[in-house]
């Protein structure tokens, strides 16, 4: 099984951290993210991996090289300048029927064999992993009239929402709709998808999920990780 491992990003939102150090070599315990995503993608029967680069692409190579320390193959998509999420694949010329993409900062306990299999068995053209989300409002929100008259209040209301994992089934077809390395991200291939009448498939992930995207993020995923490495590490 192939995936395709989306780690060309600059991290920014990061900073200071990434100053040095690309997002995906940021340690979670012992381990890069980035290796332990590669390990949790073995133990489900993954045997190929590229890793899409671009920011500071030398010193991942450097340490995950062509896969021989970690016993996997490992190869890289090579980005001249950013692609976005999906326009990568456009640069890959081997690419099975059916394949995997996902960030490379992601924490989470998803069963990736399975969620493969799913996709394939049922055969959907794009496949998304998703997280049902919650997010408190830090302010009292105030519900007026149009006389402006306090009509209602809500302290601090808590709003749920489905979101993106940023791991991905995806099928070869998809590819027809991926401009040659060109900036194409997500957003663009569901919106073009959903013109053209082909559905994605949402899947709810109802185990662990955590984006690694800011400083407080991190410390957490940190934390969970310590607690919890048998839910990660099988």
């Amino acid at each position: 099984m192939r995936a395709v491992i989306l780690a060309g990003g600059k991290g920014t939102r990061l900073r200071p951290y990434t100053v040095v150090l690309p997002k995906p070599l940021m340690p979670i315990g012992e381990f890069p993210i980035l290796e332990l995503i590669i390990k949790q993608l073995m133990s489900n029967g993954f045997d190929h991996i590229t890793l899409a680069v671009n920011h500071q692409a030398e010193l991942i190579q450097a340490f995950f090289g062509k896969g021989e320390k970690f016993g996997i193959k490992i190869d890289y998509c090579m980005e001249d300048k950013p692609l976005s999420t999906m326009g990568p694949l456009s640069l890959i010329d081997d690419l099975p029927d059916n394949f995997i993409v996902m960030n490379g900062d992601v924490l989470t306990d998803l069963n990736f064999k399975a969620f493969h299999n799913t996709h394939v068995n049922e055969g959907h053209i794009f496949t998304i992993s998703s997280f049902i989300r919650e997010q408190i409002n830090d302010y009292g929100v105030l519900e007026t009239n149009p006389e402006h008259s306090l009509i209602g209040f809500k302290e601090k209301p808590k709003t749920t929402f489905e979101v993106s994992m940023g791991v991905y089934m995806v099928s070869k077809k998809v590819l027809d709709y991926i401009p040659y390395n060109t900036a194409y991200g997500f957003d663009n291939l569901m919106l073009d998808l959903i013109n053209d009448n082909k559905y994605a498939k949402v899947r709810p992930h109802s185990g662990y999920w955590l984006d690694i995207g800011r400083p407080d993020d991190y410390h957490i995923a940190i934390e969970e990780f310590e607690k919890n490495r048998e839910k990660f590490l099988r």
